[in-house]
């Protein structure tokens, strides 16, 4: 610790993200990525954006995008926000909506980011448990003195909540902010972006890394409510008005543009997860019921941290979180059908040593 640090710096403890292995034959299931390469569309918008304009700054409103994610969610431009990530959106939501002296609520399992921001920030939070299945206990998360956030699916848990459960979050929170992280929407039954125009509260966010396979590109957004949106806008424009790059506005455009593609991967995706979960239960490992595109497993003899050491002396890369309550789960990322296979057989010898 430098004695230069100001208090903010001296406050942080840093997320960790998943391993990332430079090494050939990795089979990496641990930071849920998409399987399968961006849309060709993606890749030919950016290459002949390459071609044309790199010298000028990109839109600082970045109107195209927005509008085009706004259509593909019946949604007008003014209630969509674009970022360098989710992750950046997030942070410009603790910014824009949360105060110091007003705690916050979010699960005590869930996206470990959320700690990270609340101490970056200066603002209190309180954990909600979940219940012993890991599903939300709604009532919990009511009547909250500086807001509410949340992941929907969770993560690492993998567990949807309906939205009659999330609307009566925001039901029960008039006066607060509810943000509702949807990272993993687009593997799930339905978005909470259908109560932005029925309440004024709620924001939601997504990401294009993962059902659109553009996680190396890092372009999030947000919905929600005119007046949230110009909160976030003016909090980037007091940042940085160019969070985003010409090519990342452009591959992201393409990719909102492209249904069939994406709505082929994810569908792919879905199905491998469900035949996964069959293979794993087969060894008698505890499936939690995923609506992602990972699954959280724990296995009935094998210790969790025992599987996933022998699985990286394998070259297979799952996540493995060492905290109370859920250590002695991993969380699997859903690769190709033939990575899938490759885990399985693995896990099926390793329980058998």
């Amino acid at each position: 610790m430098s004695k230069f640090w100001s208090s903010m710096v001296k406050r942080t403890e840093p997320y960790i993200p998943g391993e990332q292995v430079e090494q050939a034959n990795i089979v990496k299931l641990n930071t849920n990525e998409n399987p399968y390469p961006p849309s060709p569309k993606v890749t030919a918008a950016i290459k002949e954006e390459i071609g044309r304009s790199l010298q000028l700054y990109p839109s600082p409103t970045a109107n195209e995008l927005r509008e085009t994610i706004g259509r593909h969610y019946g949604l007008s431009t003014d209630e969509v926000f674009v970022g360098n990530g989710s992750d950046e959106v997030l942070a410009f939501s603790f910014m824009a909506f949360f105060e110091p002296g007003h705690p916050i609520r979010f699960p005590n399992v869930t996206y470990s980011f959320y700690p990270v921001y609340a101490k970056l920030f200066d603002i209190p939070y309180e954990e909600v448990p979940l219940n012993k299945d890991f599903t939300l206990c709604v009532d919990s998360f009511f009547q909250s003195h500086g807001g509410v956030i949340l992941p929907n699916p969770n993560a690492p848990t993998s567990i949807y909540a309906g939205l009659e459960h999330i609307e009566k979050i925001v039901q029960n929170n008039p006066d607060q902010v509810v943000i509702i992280d949807e990272a993993y929407i687009d593997f799930a039954t339905e978005s909470a972006a259908k109560l932005i125009r029925k309440y004024d509260n709620v924001l939601v966010i997504q990401t294009t890394s993962k059902s659109r396979s553009l996680a190396g590109l890092r372009v999030g957004f947000a919905m929600g409510d005119p007046s949230l949106i110009n909160a976030l806008i003016r909090i980037k424009d007091s940042f940085n008005s160019y969070t985003l790059d010409r090519l990342a506005l452009v591959g992201a455009k393409a990719a909102f543009e492209d249904v069939a593609y994406f709505t082929d991967t994810v569908g792919k995706i879905i199905a491998t997860r469900e035949k996964t979960k069959d293979s794993l239960q087969n060894l008698d490992f505890n499936v939690l019921p995923s609506q992602a595109n990972f699954v959280f497993v724990s296995h009935k003899t094998v210790p969790a941290e025992v599987l996933y050491h022998e699985l990286k002396k394998e070259g297979m890369l799952v996540r493995y979180f060492n905290k109370p309550g859920i250590d002695n789960y991993l969380r699997i990322t859903i690769g190709t059908d033939e990575q899938m296979k490759q885990l399985v057989k693995r896990l099926s010898e390793i329980i058998k040593l």
